[in-house]
């Protein structure tokens, strides 16, 4: 498969490098805030910004993966809908765009797959986290909250991992209604869920979930140890987006439904 890359930061050569590896060619790499320096190990061709290399076709590519930053994610997405490829986005902190994205996506019938992390791991964890809070939702004296570590380069908090955690909990924990992501100086109402965030030196990524009663303490933890699940994930979704013809707006539940029973 012939693929575009939008953003070659390390989340970008790491794909560059698994791509590779599965016997994709890279046909063009965009990225405005830094210069390769020497000739990129794919051989691609090397674009200082979108607009240019829509305008050249991406070199080519039949699907592209974006990873650059929650404040060019939006507008990447809306213009890459132009080339009517499938698309698949691993930035997060703009979700709040989604709806435009959306809608450029379908006007376009284009493809497009999103998710908050990649990591199968993460997305299990997902699953586990659901089927706990279900599970536990009937006992009154169980409260919940959660707590999340990243590296102090990351640009969003919470995480979008953070989110959709607390989304799924909350849906399956009916008394709780409203998320708190904020520092609390006061005591938390019944219906609230706390979720705190901390950013610090190399941790590449921590989220744990609490469930406390008086009598004991059940918690569920994924840690992340480097990118190569993202990547991993990243492809799969890819992969899977080109497999046969797809239209719309697609999560990695998608992707997954197809995998798990």
């Amino acid at each position: 498969m012939k693929i575009a890359l939008i953003g070659y930061g390390k989340m970008g050569r790491l794909l560059e490098e698994r791509l590779l590896e599965k016997g994709h060619i890279i046909t063009a790499v965009v990225e405005p805030f830094a210069d390769p320096g020497k000739e990129l190990p794919s051989k691609a061709k090397f674009f200082r910004s979108l607009e240019e290399a829509l305008k050249e076709g991406l070199n080519g590519a039949e699907a592209a993966i974006e990873f650059t930053a929650p404040t060019a994610a939006r507008d990447n997405l809306i213009l890459l809908t132009q080339a009517k490829i499938p698309l698949v986005c691993g930035t997060t902190g703009w979700f709040d765009k989604l709806p435009e994205v959306a809608k450029a996506v379908e006007e376009a019938g284009a493809s497009l797959v999103w998710a908050a992390n990649y990591s199968l791991g993460v997305n299990l964890f997902f699953r586990i986290a659901s089927y706990a809070a279900k599970l536990i939702n009937p006992f009154k004296e169980y409260d919940v909250a959660g707590f999340e570590a990243h590296h102090n380069g990351k640009a969003d908090s919470p995480s979008g991992t953070a989110k959709v955690l607390v989304e799924k909990v909350m849906k399956e924990m009916t008394r709780k209604k409203k998320a708190v992501y904020d520092i609390m100086d006061r005591k938390p109402l019944e219906d609230e869920l706390h979720f705190a965030s901390l950013r610090v030196g190399s941790d590449f990524g921590r989220h744990s979930l609490v469930f406390d009663s008086p009598a004991d303490t059940i918690e569920i933890v994924h840690t992340g140890r480097n990118r190569e699940g993202l990547a991993s994930g990243a492809i799969l979704a890819l992969e899977w987006l080109c497999a046969k013809k797809r239209t719309g707006v697609f999560t990695i539940d998608d992707v997954l439904a197809d995998i798990l029973p």
